[in-house]
């Protein structure tokens, strides 16, 4: 009887170790999308993710996980290999129709049932 706790217990705790298992890189999900102001696509941008985050977290790149730059062509960027849960997405780009930097953010959510999908989020920017 004190064997079938013992392992129910351990089975137990690995089922909510692998639930906590959220967030970050490991999976099979894709976050891509385009870096837009006023529908204008913003070349060139540097576009950041921070993980377990549906607030902004500030505009200073170091608290980011992780970042790539837009595309040239279209303002196209990319996060591939993602976890289910919650991303913060934050842009940052220089408008050249108004000679302005622009700046904003998404929340994205990756669901369960989302895991092994490209989810597409344009990213709007502001000045």
């Amino acid at each position: 009887m004190k064997t079938n706790i013992q392992i129910s217990f351990i089975i137990i705790s690995l089922f909510f170790l692998a639930a906590c298992q959220k967030n970050g890189l490991g999976g099979d999900a894709t976050i891509n999308g385009h870096v837009k102001h006023h529908e204008l696509p913003i070349p060139n941008a540097m576009v950041y993710i921070k993980y377990a985050s549906k607030e902004f977290p500030g505009s200073d790149a170091t608290v980011y996980d992780a970042s790539t730059q837009a595309s040239v062509a279209d303002g196209n960027y990319e996060f591939a290999g993602l976890r289910p849960g919650i991303y913060y997405i934050y842009a940052v780009g220089y408008d050249s129709t108004i000679s302005q930097v622009v700046s904003g953010g998404v929340a994205v959510k990756i669901k369960y049932g989302e895991r092994k999908e490209t989810l597409e989020v344009d990213v709007p920017v502001v000045e």
